[in-house]
């Protein structure tokens, strides 16, 4: 009996012992499909709803009538254009920037963890905040922007009254904003480069500009497309630079409508959650494609090398 006993303790225990991983993983699961996996079937399939109400939850129609009126609005044309003109700009800028400052962060200087948390500030601050007071920076008359460009003689610009700067002006501020995180990543991978191989080449006479690009920066390369790709999804999403520079207006002149913006646009103002949608599915299509040809450069480099 006693035998028994314990092969059917030790049976339900390893059954058990099969099951036990599921439950702690089960938390975390209902977490992921509850405020993930649902809320995205849900917007592509509110996507092919047509004249889809939020409230009563009731549509006419499948069909693609969403995105033919998201791909023939003049707005979200243009929101387009201004989304990939700050991405083409704001990603490369910033990590060339960022390659620069996290090597001389890097390097063993004076006043050198001074520099870093300056550097990191951005990121423990609110972006509404910062971009509050980045508007007061770029105010025409009393911003400390202009008062520095007339050190050279620049007469004051109307950085956030004139459609002509206002694109500028959300790029550099997008720049400042995206520095930190990118910093952080590029220092990390810069640390993790052996230190042999400056030393190889200082023993070699190689001098500090050639041992930059010929050591540094291809050691680097990996962590340099992991941050190509994550600044430009995050760039691609651009609105909480946007909103506080021109008070929650897209420009100016109504001329810096980026995707978010118009998205936000569709459901808060016009109450149209089909059309935000399909314009959020065509967002995520454009993201999706920039990943996939930076993954095919960044193989294709590999490869090459």
């Amino acid at each position: 009996m006693k035998r028994q006993k314990w092969e059917r303790d030790l049976t339900s225990h390893r059954r058990f012992s099969r099951v036990e991983p599921y439950l702690y993983v089960l938390p975390f699961a209902l977490g992921i499909l509850a405020f993930t996996l649902y809320p995205v079937v849900n917007v592509v399939f509110m996507s092919f709803k047509e004249n889809y109400s939020h409230l009563t939850r009731g549509f006419t129609e499948w069909g693609v009538g969403n995105y033919e009126l998201v791909l023939n609005d003049k707005k979200f044309v243009q929101a387009i254009g201004n989304t990939l003109n700050y991405v083409l700009l704001v990603v490369p800028i910033s990590t060339s920037i960022a390659i620069v400052v996290a090597y001389l962060l890097n390097q063993k200087l004076r006043f050198s963890a001074l520099f870093q948390t300056a550097y990191f500030l951005p990121m423990v601050t609110s972006v509404t905040a910062v971009g509050l007071a980045w508007r007061l920076m770029y105010n025409e008359k009393f911003g400390i922007i202009n008062y520095l460009l007339s050190w050279f003689g620049i007469d004051p610009i109307g950085w956030l009254s004139k459609a002509q700067y206002s694109m500028a002006a959300l790029v550099i501020f997008g720049v400042w904003n995206i520095l930190p995180f990118t910093i952080i990543l590029l220092l990390s991978g810069l640390q993790n480069i052996d230190p042999q191989h400056y030393v190889a080449a200082r023993v070699d006479g190689a001098k500090s500009l050639r041992i930059f690009f010929r050591i540094t920066v291809p050691l680097l390369l990996p962590t340099i497309f992991l941050v190509l790709i994550i600044n430009t999804i995050s760039s691609f999403k651009v609105f909480s630079e946007l909103y506080p520079l021109f008070k929650g207006l897209p420009g100016p002149l109504y001329n810096l409508y980026t995707v978010v913006y118009y998205i936000r646009y569709a459901m808060v103002e016009s109450r149209k959650y089909g059309i935000a949608a399909a314009a959020a599915i065509v967002l995520f299509l454009f993201i999706f494609a920039f990943t996939m040809v930076q993954l095919f450069v960044q193989r294709k480099w590999v490869n090459r090398r």
